[in-house]
């Protein structure tokens, strides 16, 4: 069983007298900054002088520095921009910034994992990774509950470095929900597999192939969007709230036969193969490698992407079916939510 910490295991009064820089302030930032001010703690947010969340973060009542000047003035560390800057960044505006006895932390492990950040052996080096988007990390806050969290330490110089992550995940709202232990490793591979073959990369496929499936068997688009895309997030939030067995339970007896009876036809075992090669990429490196490639050309596969699907039809039809259900919407007194379309 994973080890699963709560309140009770994190004490807040660790970062009493220390300060926390929050480098970035973007959709975890902004979250971290916020929940961590909010619950006492010293912060100051690390910024770029012509970043335009500067003023986001003024008006919001937090004190914005330079990211070499924010790390001057912290104990705590946290880096928050995209993997792919983290590395020159650090390099450039952190790592000659940093004292003895200082904690360098991440909200996911690329860079540290993949060695594209090699820290100073007198710093502390760990992992607060929240498991939603920041904006639900600081709603949930808000409302007095918290999202899970990941944590993970790569390097213990003070001995400290464990007490001081979980006094972090408190003061973000995590230890309320859980916060459960890994290591950078896992979390990395476990994180950029779940992206690529299920969350993002398996789920978008199976939506275009399904679509096109319709469409080319002379189903209207219309049609073929809501019961391969529109109705999706009905499911999704079924198993959200009770596993697959609820999403079952919840949905028609025909439908969850057909579950049973047709999704391994559709995702058969060719896709086991398909799933172990891109862990395999993951496991090596070679994702790592190609993505890190890719940003230092360009991006240019990434735009020739972005292109080809902003073309697809099952976008062109989502994009004027949502804007004819949201001005039905808007239209309709008290702001009235159109229904949704449920097989």
């Amino acid at each position: 069983m994973a080890k699963v910490f709560y309140e009770e295991d994190a004490n807040l009064e660790n970062l009493t007298d220390k300060t926390v820089a929050i480098i970035g302030y973007g959709s975890q930032g902004h979250a971290h900054a916020l929940n961590l001010k909010e619950n006492g703690v010293q912060v100051v947010v690390g910024l770029h002088p012509e970043s335009s969340s500067r003023e986001k973060a003024e008006q919001a009542g937090l004190q914005v520095e330079n990211v070499s000047e924010a790390t001057q003035k912290a104990d705590l560390v946290m880096i928050l921009v995209p993997d792919t800057v983290q590395a020159k960044l650090y390099k450039e505006s952190i790592e000659p910034n940093l004292i003895e006895g200082n904690t360098l932390m991440f909200a996911h492990g690329f860079n540290i994992h993949f060695e594209q950040i090699v820290p100073a052996e007198f710093v502390d080096v760990s992992m607060i990774a929240p498991k939603s988007p920041g904006h639900r990390l600081r709603e949930l806050f808000q409302e007095g509950v918290g999202v899970p969290a990941l944590l993970a330490v790569h390097q213990d110089y003070t001995g400290k470095a464990m007490e001081n992550a979980l006094a972090y995940a408190r003061g973000l709202g995590c230890t309320r929900a859980g916060v459960i232990l890994t290591t950078f490793k896992e979390e990395t591979e476990t994180d950029l597999f779940g992206e690529q073959a299920v969350l993002c990369g398996g789920v978008s496929t199976l939506i275009k192939k399904g679509f096109q499936t319709l469409v080319d068997a002379g189903y209207q688009p219309e049609i073929a969007y809501f019961e391969c895309l529109h109705e999706l997030k009905l499911i999704v939030d079924l198993i959200y709230e009770g596993g697959l067995s609820y999403m079952r339970y919840s949905v028609s007896d025909t439908a969850e036969y057909g579950d049973y009876a047709r999704g391994p036809q559709v995702l058969d075992e060719s896709v086991d193969e398909n799933m172990k090669r891109v862990l395999k990429d993951v496991q090596s490196g070679d994702f790592a490698r190609e993505w890190i490639r890719e940003n230092e050309e360009g991006l240019p596969q990434m735009t020739r992407y972005r292109e080809e699907d902003a073309g697809l039809l099952v976008e062109k039809v989502g994009r004027q079916l949502r804007e004819m259900m949201q001005s039905r919407s808007s239209s309709k007194e008290g702001g009235e939510l159109s229904p949704s379309v449920s097989g």
